[in-house]
This record gives C-alpha cells, structure tokens and sequence, in this order.
C-alpha cells in the first residue's frame, strides 16, 4: 500500500499497510504546528534578516508584508485547497484536478515545477542546518571564538561536508518513519519552544542596547532605496519564507480533514511565519549595531552576531546551545517536509515504494548539497535560482491554476470559510493581481540582476 494519499470522493488518504483507514493529521494543532514548522525555520532565523540587511531594511521589510498579504496568504490558500481536494502529490494534484475539469494533464507541471524549486532550495538548506547543527554543539562544548569566528569543528569545507551529512542523514531517517510517527512528534514540542527561546532572545538584545537603531532600520520609511532587485528579493524571501510557490504546502493540504478552516488556518500560519521572521530581526540586528558589524554583511549575520551575544552573556554556552538547537530543530522540520514533497512526487509518478524514493532523493539532495560546498559559486547560484526566480514563478503558476484551472465550484466547496464576496476577491487575486504583480517583480528584478 502506498504511503501518498489516494484520489477519494470523501476525501480519506489511506494509511499505509492499513487499507481504508483514514490518514489524517491527528488534530488540527499538529496540521498547524507542522505547517508552522515548515514554513518557520531557517529562512526566518538566518534569510530573513541577510536579505533585509543587504535591501535596504525598512524598504525590503514594507515590500514583504506588502507580498505577505496580497500574494503570499491567498496562495497558500490555493495551496492547500488543490492539496485537499485530490489527496495526491503536489504534480498528481495539479495535473489530476486539470484532467478532470477538461484541460490538459500538462498543467501538472505547475506542480512539478514548485516541487523541483522546493527541492533545489532542499540541498543547499542542508548546507546551512549542517553549521547551525555545528554551532549548536560548539556552544555547549565550551562556547566560540571571542571573535565570534567559526567553531573549529566546523572550520573548513571536509568539517562543513561532515555535518551537511549528518543533517541530511537525519532528514532521511525522520521521513522514512511517515509522518505521523516522524514529523508530528516533535514539532508538536519544538515549535512552542522555539517561539519562546526567539521572545526571550530578542527580548534581552534589545535591552542591551541598539533597540531605537533596530526600530528605525526595519520600520521606518525609505522609499527611497525602493529598486527593483530589492522588490524581487522581497518577494522571493517571502515565497521562501512561508514555502508558497513550491508546492510544499499543497502536498500538506493532501492530509488535511475536510472539517479545517482553510482560510482562517493559512492566516494563522502566515502571520506565525511573519512575527518569526520579524522577532528574528529584532533578536539580531540589535546586536548587530552593538558590536558595529555590517547589516549588509549577508549570511554571516546569524553566525557572526549570535555567538558575540552568547560570548557576553551569564550562562552564554548554554542559552546559545538552546538557540542554536532550537534553530536546528526549526530546520530539521522544514528539510523534512521538503524532502517529503520530493519522495511523494517520486513515489506517484515514478512508481518506486516510499522508502526506495526518500533514500533516491535524500542522497541526491545531500550529493548536490556536498557539491556546493566545494563549490560556492554553486551555491550561491542555486540559492538565486531556486529562492527568487523559481519560487515566484510557482506562485505564478499557482495562481494561475486556481483562478483559471480549477473549478470555482470546487475551490469555492474547500474554501468554504470565506464569505461570497471575500471569495470573489481571492478568486480575482488568483486570476489577475498576484499573476501580474509577481511576473512584473521577476521581470523587472531579473533585469536588473542582469544589468548590474
């Protein structure tokens, strides 16, 4: 019996090896706290504050929640309401539901496409986990440089290729038990958890000192450091954040009861993701501007500035082990749904058993990944092409589909939380302003890639 969800009138997943059970999630908090976790992880902690540090910081931040609400919360949406109805992968969803409403099966590529950007964004993560995972273990061996320079244990691309194995190892090891014995476990623990370690952190960096700074620099406005490259980056880091456009979130939606609110659930991960993503600025860029480092430093930001907090703080090495392990975890919880939208969409249409698929597109992702190391170039290539190209163009397509593809009728059943006329304004969001907009983004921001 497969592990994917099967097409069903009465919407009922079966449960491998357990033919007719329904398999669902087990409660609505575990549907949140994993949807949560997949779209809560690093790109909050490490992304989101290097992204806002190199655009601008209170420019690139008004982009994003512009992005947040008028594209990224009616796409997940779509998400997870295409999801729901088929009961399938994200490419047997898409390509399924176009069949039936009389299109071509082509259109599963919108589904293939979002799958290969979620998975491409998958083997460079494993990259960044692998040295969260390091720090983690650094920190309560004893705590860092008082540069706040790298750990010896990680110091070196062999150490670097070490822990990215590690992490992916376990990434492999936590989808091939399912998802109910894997991934629910721990983040129904982990992401309360995290939410409160992130609180308290920002709470004392800001009382250190730098908060008006901190304030000034992400909420104040400066129109002026608009461009297009710092529109596209917004865009792409909130596609990125919240896992839209990649299909994450639709082969999630597949294992959703039909008794959920999608509506007010989308609305409730979408604004968890977002106060992360923004208490992860208010945790870092105080420090930031204490110790006098460069906001536009890039990636460096969580593994430069965190280590000099924890270094001058009571009980440092062991607040910053919890942080660093709870940012694990966070990561942990996302690689585990990427790789599982990859092994899903093997499964179905490859026709491989679920183990034999997770252990394909494991090692794939952790050779890729291993490649990058070696190769930073690459690395900062896929990030690019997966995070600001390819995610948009799968909320694109995304929108397309549910405006113009799938059938009002059943869009209207599964999101049946909305009123009459706030579904009228989803549906013209899907078929014309989210379309348009995001396109207009990417081009005018590829174009200025180009140019510079």
């Amino acid at each position: 019996m497969t592990d994917l969800p099967q097409p069903s009138n009465n919407h009922s997943p079966s449960e491998p090896g357990n033919a007719g059970k329904p398999r669902r999630w087990s409660s609505r908090y575990a549907f949140l706290m994993t949807s949560i976790g997949a779209a809560v992880g690093l790109g909050n902690l490490w992304r989101f504050p290097f992204q806002a540090g190199e655009n601008g910081g209170s420019a690139f931040v008004f982009v994003y929640l512009v992005c947040i609400v008028v594209v990224v919360y009616p796409v997940l949406m779509a998400e997870l309401a295409i999801g729901r109805r088929m009961g399938l992968s994200a490419v047997g969803s898409t390509k399924e539901m176009a069949k039936a409403a009389g299109h071509s099966p082509w259109w599963g590529l919108v589904g293939f496409i979002g799958a290969l950007a979620t998975y491409l964004v998958l083997c460079i993560y494993g990259i960044i986990s692998g040295r969260v995972l390091a720090f983690a273990v650094a920190s309560f061996g004893g705590g860092f440089p008082e540069s706040g320079g790298m750990p010896a244990i990680y110091d070196g691309p062999f150490r670097a290729f070490l822990w990215q194995s590690l992490f992916m190892i376990i990434t492999t090891l936590i989808v091939l038990r399912g998802i109910n014995k894997g991934i629910e476990g721990f983040t129904k623990i982990a992401m309360p958890a995290f939410f409160a370690m992130l609180v308290c952190l920002s709470i004392y960096a800001l009382s250190t000192g730098g908060a008006e700074q901190t304030l000034t620099y992400l909420f104040s406005p400066r129109f002026d450091q608009l461009s297009p490259q710092v529109m596209l980056a917004a865009f792409g880091q909130a596609f990125f954040s919240v896992v839209v456009g990649g299909a994450a979130m639709l082969t999630i939606g597949a294992f959703l009861s039909k008794e959920a609110n999608i509506a007010q659930d989308s609305l409730v991960i979408s604004i968890s993701d977002t106060m992360v993503a923004f208490i992860a600025g208010l945790m870092i860029f105080p420090i930031v501007f204490r110790f006098e480092l460069d906001p536009a430093m890039g990636m460096g930001l969580i593994f430069t500035a965190m280590p000099m907090a924890f270094s001058d703080m009571p009980l440092g090495s062991i607040v910053g082990g919890m942080f660093f392990s709870l940012a694990f975890l966070g990561a942990l919880t996302s690689s585990v749904t990427m790789l599982m939208l990859a092994a899903a969409v093997g499964e179905e249409q490859l026709k491989v058993g679920r183990k034999k698929s997770v252990l394909i597109f494991g090692c794939v992702a952790w050779l890729l990944g291993a490649a990058s190391i070696f190769m930073p170039h690459l690395n900062e290539q896929i990030d690019f092409f997966s995070g600001q190209i390819m995610l948009p163009i799968g909320g694109i397509l995304i929108s397309v589909f549910a405006g113009w593809i799938a059938p009002k009728k059943w869009m209207r059943e599964e999101l049946s939380g909305l009123s009459d006329h706030a579904f009228s304004l989803w549906r013209m969001i899907m078929r014309y302003l989210a379309p348009i907009l995001v396109g207009l983004v990417l081009v005018l921001g590829v174009w200025a890639r180009i140019q510079t």
